[in-house]
């Protein structure tokens, strides 16, 4: 696939002239039409040519306005996007002015970065698993012949990327949006620092949780991708340095909480990727986050983002309630009974736990644990009473942890499970320190291969 062909090199033959835009989104409308469109909610092929066309325009002038000039992407259903209606998974449209561009979609628009279509979500990005009973639940690409969840809320962008439509996908993450679907379809996910990007004009979940992040093909895309945006967005100006040798590297392994529960294959996966890291001279230590149960018991009664969730809709979108997802609305149930107090607490422990792991952290290069412990679950089985909950919670039990301490992480795909599905590998690190994370990240990722070549194509 065209668009799977890793971002510095589509960056490096575009400026060359040897490929052009309109060709990359040429070849994504072939893929959409091929019966790789099941990632969109919205879907504009003529205006992404026509788009395109102008850009190479612009270059062939001489003009270059960054490094995603002409690479098409795919943009999660929560962020405005002008042009565009957002939906948020919700039934009907929101108000018009969700479409209106917030700093994300206005660095890439000013890198004149195609936007293909809008991907699926989660209602209100509100779940794990990637289920949608307005829209339909997309199927993930990585099993033929059943219909398994793609991991949520960002369930469309994995799968934008696994049939070739896209080159680099957009999603938010509040408990594991960006890193659940990532490590569900066996592609890699970035989550930033919670405040590293605004999220204006991107349908909130929780104002305290929410962050922008990136879903690419490698480590080394989302690399090049948050180099060339970081600058813009963040207004950090860091640049990249040099990736580090696995020899000088020291991570931390858990020795219980991360582990709990996986499905067959997937603790074994991720072992022989760690014996990898070892072998090829990284040295790996246990080591154990303090507060996790106390956090994840939080986290389990709905955490800060139920009841922030109730509070937007209550203010902004009332009319929507009738038409919610049973599943969502059973959560904001919940949430509108909380005490204030409880919420303060709850608040108030994030605050505190996120300060002592960004201590504990920095004995450490990186934790290393499996990103969902969750094989991608048949469609049908979360009708059982039940089922839902439980897949929900276990699917973002590890990614959350991440959040709810104020870390940034990253998910790349290791290998597969018993099953035959992905088995991603997070790594977490404490704030701000994304720039240090995909360095290491890229280190991982040139011992362990690059998840194209490890997963193959999908059968």
């Amino acid at each position: 696939m065209l668009l799977a062909t890793p971002l510095r090199q589509l960056a490096r033959e575009l400026e060359a002239g040897t490929l052009t835009g309109e060709a990359l989104v040429a070849a994504s409308v072939e893929a959409y039409e091929s019966g790789g469109n099941s990632a969109y909610l919205s879907w504009q092929p003529q205006r992404a040519l026509e788009f395109a066309r102008a850009v190479d325009k612009v270059r062939a002038a001489g003009g270059n306005t960054g490094p995603l000039m002409g690479i098409p992407v795919s943009v999660k259903d929560m962020f405005g996007v002008p042009g565009f209606p957002t939906f948020a998974g919700c039934a009907q449209p929101l108000p018009e002015h969700w479409q209106v561009a917030g700093p994300v979609i206005q660095a890439l628009q000013s890198q004149l970065a195609p936007v293909v279509g809008k991907t699926h979500c989660v209602e209100l990005a509100f779940g794990g698993l990637g289920t949608n009973p307005h829209w339909g639940t997309p199927r993930n690409p990585r099993d033929a012949h059943v219909h398994r969840v793609p991991g949520g809320s960002s369930s469309g962008a994995g799968i934008s990327l696994v049939d070739g439509t896209a080159a680099l996908a957009l999603g938010t993450d509040t408990a594991g949006s960006v890193r659940v679907p990532a490590a569900m379809t066996g592609v890699a996910g970035l989550k930033l620092t919670a405040g590293r990007w605004p999220t204006s004009q991107i349908v909130p979940l929780s104002s305290t949780l929410d962050t922008p992040g990136l879903l690419a093909h490698r480590v080394d895309d989302l690399a090049f991708a948050f180099s060339a945006l970081d600058p813009v967005i963040g207004k950090h100006g860091k640049r990249l340095a040099a990736i580090p040798d696995l020899a000088d590297l020291t991570f931390g392994v858990p020795s219980g909480f991360f582990w709990e529960n996986c499905s067959p294959g997937i603790a074994e996966a991720v072992e022989r990727a760690l014996r990898s890291l070892e072998k090829a001279g990284a040295r790996l230590v246990r080591f154990d986050l303090s507060g996790l149960d106390e956090i994840f018991e939080a986290f389990l009664k709905g955490g800060v983002a139920a009841p922030e969730l109730a509070a937007f809709i209550r203010k902004e979108l009332p009319d929507i309630v009738p038409d919610l997802d049973p599943n969502v609305v059973a959560r904001l149930r919940t949430a509108e009974e909380l005490p204030a107090w409880e919420y303060i607490h709850r608040l108030e422990l994030i605050k505190r736990l996120s300060s002592i792991a960004a201590m504990e952290l920095e004995g450490v290069d990186a934790l290393l644990t499996p990103t969902v412990t969750l094989t991608p679950p048949d469609v049908d089985s979360l009708n059982e009473p039940g089922a839902y909950a439980a897949a929900n919670m276990q699917a973002l039990r590890n990614t959350a942890m991440g959040n709810y301490l104020g870390l940034c992480g990253l998910t790349l795909p290791v290998g597969k499970d018993s099953a035959g599905m992905p088995v991603g590998l997070q790594l977490l690190k404490g704030p701000w320190q994304e720039e240090r994370l995909l360095l290491i990240g890229q280190s991982v990722e040139r011992c362990l291969g690059f998840g194209p070549d490890i997963l193959g194509s999908c059968s």
